[in-house]
């Protein structure tokens, strides 16, 4: 079978294409040129690897000979991994959402020879259906309005291009101080608005897990001592861990779910989704101690480990939900299967995952939990124990035989910024659990990024085959820099802290943007787009803005460096007003505004033996903190200057560097940090 240029990239979603009958091109300068010297329209279609539609319009358009020769006729085409290049998918995404009013992949956007969007939708079928042209009558469509009244065409993607930049600044001047307790007040109570009270998370199907509103529904808890905020944060994650979401068999969660219940998932399991998982049930394990939490955090970095870690200490991207041509094959399961596998205790089995001969999707089954434990638990003879054993035992056989099925595509690159939040979800599940192994990982894993992503003074923002490229986003610093931080808390290596500071101030001067207090996705010194962005919404994975804005309220207390703090307050300042009103969209902010609200603590830790009591502070839920850790005395750090440092150690606990006596025992420690 030929192969077009695609055969040369190392993007898997790319490689997908190399043998379309297309004549495709990746992003750059080639195409680009192309373009204008034949004066022909772009078409780029973004999509990613794990994408199930991706590969239906793939299937039905881009591999048919007749569709692609239209193709090649009338257009210059362009694919595009959107997790190698967010930045393109950003600014086309925002175009067709304001042509269309929706988005979504594949994300199909027609330029001109400028590189500037005029015309665009997601998923076109081949023939007309519901509504949706087909794929043929939109090329020909496209084609014929850019012949016949190209100047048309090019004023409209001018004004479209107009209108993207303007739309392009955010915020609002705060009145008054944004930073209060009835603005926690209000957060809470529009979070709660959508709620479901009932099947956890919140609005309808399809359901997203959303960590960054529980994140702040465990802060907000933490404290004002709102029961209902504990109740629907610890309902939202035990209703996914429950559901079939999360893989019950070998462990991970899919990205979203289907149905209001989280019992079908859309099969994709994405890196950052169980990074920011793993996160969040670490923060619910410190708060609630709930058993249930240390185990599923267990499980899905047992799955991390096993399905998407590199040789080299590198996390891999995305599996997809696809295998054998149907969504969701490797994870189903026809009851007669688990009946042969099981044998005696299959039936247990069975009653507990709800797994029955007609299935519970589409003739299949997938297993969740509809029955809490404890409760199914009265109904076996042998109790609890025995049957956590019996499932146990179970599990492991079905994860056996179910390695023996054709697996779904692994996306094998590595992204800067989701490693980095894997990084985090490691120090996290240290942190909450005292598991050496998951300090391990992430100090292993912080090696093979400095060593591999590192380009020059900057990084690249993704790797693979021993291959950097594209020049790292907001994103990926912003990320990376709250990894170092979390990695410097386990294991007080200042070196961390330094290398954080020093990517901080690397961002400063190639993000910053000089009439506002936020930060551009993507470094002054990339050309090959038609506008900067600045992205402030917390999605699928937190904002890089703000992610930075606690970085640098952190380090500004770390190096007492008052020009960040007073950036990180006017960040969160020029926003107060969308976060209270929009906390879903806005969570990350969020927790960043309580966490400023309540005021930050700085926990100091000397001695020799310091490493006696870390764990143990670590283990207590405190996110407004800033820990510091050290066995000899240095000037290097003013949280560190002037400390004593006798056996075995001393903490300090202080605020705005103002120390209250250091004590030498948890007990005496959790009673300061508890008056204050």
């Amino acid at each position: 079978m030929e192969s077009n240029r695609l055969i040369n990239e190392t993007s898997p979603y790319l490689l997908q294409h190399a043998h379309n009958p297309v004549d495709w091109y990746a992003w750059g300068e080639e195409a680009l040129q192309k373009a204008v010297a034949d004066n022909k329209p772009i078409l780029i279609s973004i999509g990613y690897s794990a994408c199930h539609w991706c590969h239906v319009m793939e299937r039905e358009s881009f591999e048919d000979p007749a569709v692609a020769g239209i193709m090649n006729e009338h257009f210059i085409n362009i694919k595009i991994d959107r997790e190698e290049r967010p930045d393109l998918d950003h600014i086309y995404m925002d175009a067709v959402q304001v042509m269309t009013g929706s988005g979504g992949w594949p994300l199909n956007v027609f330029l001109t020879p400028a590189a500037k969007p005029f015309y665009g939708g997601t998923y076109f079928p081949p023939q007309q259906a519901h509504n949706r042209s087909s794929w043929t009558d939109v090329l020909l469509g496209v084609s014929n309005a850019f012949k016949e009244r190209q100047h048309e065409v090019e004023a409209q993607a001018e004004n479209l291009t107009a209108h993207l930049l303007k739309n392009n600044t955010f915020g609002e001047r705060a009145t008054g101080s944004v930073f209060t307790a009835a603005n926690n007040d209000l957060i809470f109570e529009n979070l709660m608005k959508t709620a479901d009270t009932t099947a956890g998370g919140f609005g309808r199907a399809p359901k997203f897990p959303q960590t960054f509103s529980i994140q702040y529904l465990l802060r907000y808890f933490h404290y004002f001592k709102n029961e209902a905020a504990l109740q629907q944060a610890c309902l939202s994650l035990d209703k996914m861990l429950y559901g079939g979401i999360y893989d019950q068999a070998g462990g991970g969660f899919a990205r979203y779910a289907t149905d209001n219940e989280w019992l079908v998932p859309h099969f994709e399991k994405m890196l950052y989704d169980n990074a920011l998982l793993v996160t969040t049930l670490s923060e619910a394990y410190q708060l609630t101690h709930h058993e249930r939490y240390a185990a599923v955090i267990k499980q899905t970095i047992d799955f991390i480990e096993r399905e998407m870690l590199s040789a080299e200490g590198g996390f891999y991207s995305a599996l997809d939900a696809d295998s054998e041509g149907e969504e969701g094959r490797f994870y189903v399961w026809e009851k007669h299967e688990i009946d042969d596998l099981l044998g005696a205790d299959a039936g247990v089995f069975c009653a507990y995952y709800d797994v029955s001969a007609a299935g519970n999707w589409e003739g299949k089954n997938i297993l969740h939990v509809p029955v809490a434990p404890d409760i199914f638990a009265q109904q076996f003879a042998g109790g609890e124990q025995a049957l956590m054993h019996l499932l146990a035992a179970g599990r492991q056989k079905l994860l056996a035989a179910r390695s023996k099925k054709v697996r779904p595509l692994l996306d094998d690159k590595m992204l800067l910024g989701w490693n980095a939040l894997m990084n985090s979800a490691c120090s996290k599940a240290y942190a909450a659990t005292g598991q050496e192994r998951y300090r391990q990982l992430a100090i292993r894993n912080m090696r093979f990024i400095i060593d591999n992503f590192s380009a020059g003074e900057g990084f690249y923002h993704t790797w693979k085959n021993g291959q950097g490229k594209f020049t790292a986003f907001l994103d990926d610093y912003a990320f990376l820099i709250q990894a170092l931080i979390h990695l410097q808390e386990i294991t007080g290596k200042s070196d961390y802290l330094l290398k954080a500071n020093d990517i901080s101030a690397y961002v400063l001067d190639g993000f910053a943007d000089a009439e506002s207090s936020f930060f551009f996705f993507t470094h002054r010194d990339q050309s090959d787009i038609i506008l900067r962005k600045k992205e402030i919404y917390d999605s699928a994975v937190p904002a890089g803005n703000s992610v930075m804005a606690g970085n640098l309220l952190y380090l500004s207390r770390v190096f007492d460096n008052k020009e960040w703090d007073l950036k990180a307050g006017e960040m969160l300042s020029n926003l107060g007003g969308l976060i209270t009103r929009y906390p879903a969209s806005f969570g990350g902010w969020a927790s960043q505004l309580i966490i400023m609200t309540q005021g930050m603590k700085e926990i100091v830790i000397t001695g020799e033996k310091f490493n006696e009591i870390l764990f143990d502070i670590l283990h207590i839920f405190t996110p407004a903190r800033i820990l510091q850790s050290s066995s000899v005395p240095t000037e290097n750090f003013p949280l560190l200057t002037g400390k004593q440092y006798f056996d075995p150690f001393w903490v300090y606990v202080c605020e705005n560097y103002v120390c209250l006596p250091p004590v030498n025992s948890l007990s005496s420690f959790t009673q300061l940090i508890n008056k204050q």
